[in-house]
């Protein structure tokens, strides 16, 4: 045996490597697994996975459905999110967010996806006396806001329902609108949302997505837009323009960052 054989052995962690292996194994399956699966795939005993499958569920990293098969949830994702990439995707998105306020005379915000949330990792405000802005680090429903639809319509199909069993799972009485599933398709296609804020009346919330090379969506541009009596402000059509420039813009320089290897 070498001596980096003999180093790797003293320093094991067999709970640890047991818990990794799971991840690993389940990251590469679809449609989930039972504990005998997974312990036949790993070669060991089912018994030897009980504690270690109830940790992983009970700390969010593994999901239990359709009575004995596990599933690995979007926590590491999220977790990967808040990592250091999240934090260069805002400062390189500030200045344009910035000049997106000035230009349109509105807030934004920038969000993201967070086990089973929308998380808002950026803010914006209007250059002007009045804006509605929401505070940097507000966790926000998938199902009712223009970036969480943003955030599921720029998904594949594996990714967005995997979101939505962890909005789920998250908040039980999370129910899903009816027709969801087809607004998300005439999103994808218009490559933008509005939608009336259910949150606030009188504000109209306009979406755009910032995307990798893969088309996936990494975050949603929001504008809270608020119709303005001055006017010389730019239109509500004006705006629906600018979000979506800024948040191209945006994506040019996520693309950008990651063929740099930044």
């Amino acid at each position: 045996m070498t001596t980096g054989d003999d180093d790797a052995d003293r320093y094991r962690a067999p709970a640890l490597d047991k818990g990794l292996d799971i991840l690993e194994l389940l990251s590469r399956i679809d449609g989930g697994l039972t504990q005998a699966e997974i312990a036949k795939q790993l070669g060991k005993s089912p018994n030897e996975f009980y504690r270690m499958l109830d940790r992983l569920v009970r700390r969010g990293y593994v999901q239990r459905q359709e009575g004995d098969r596990f599933f690995l949830t979007l926590k590491l994702f999220g977790l990967a999110h808040f990592h250091a990439p999240v934090r260069r995707l805002v400062s390189f998105a500030t200045p344009l967010m910035r000049e997106f306020a000035n230009r349109a005379e509105q807030a934004c915000h920038l969000a993201v996806f967070d086990r089973g949330s929308v998380a808002i990792i950026a803010q914006q405000d209007s250059p002007t006396y009045w804006g509605i802005s929401i505070r940097v680090g507000a966790q926000i429903s998938l199902f009712n806001t223009g970036s969480g639809h943003i955030l599921l319509a720029f998904r594949d199909d594996k990714q967005r329902q995997m979101m939505i069993n962890e909005q789920q799972r998250r908040e039980e009485d999370a129910a899903m609108p009816e027709d969801l599933a087809e607004r998300l398709l005439l999103i994808r296609e218009r490559g933008f949302e509005t939608m009336d804020s259910l949150q606030t009346k009188g504000v109209h919330n306009i979406s755009a997505p910032i995307l990798a090379l893969d088309g996936n969506a990494l975050a949603a541009l929001t504008c809270p837009y608020i119709q303005p009596v001055n006017g010389k402000a730019p239109s509500y059509e004006q705006v629906i323009s600018y979000v979506r420039e800024a948040a191209a813009q945006i994506s040019e320089t996520v693309a950008g960052m990651v063929e740099d290897g930044a």
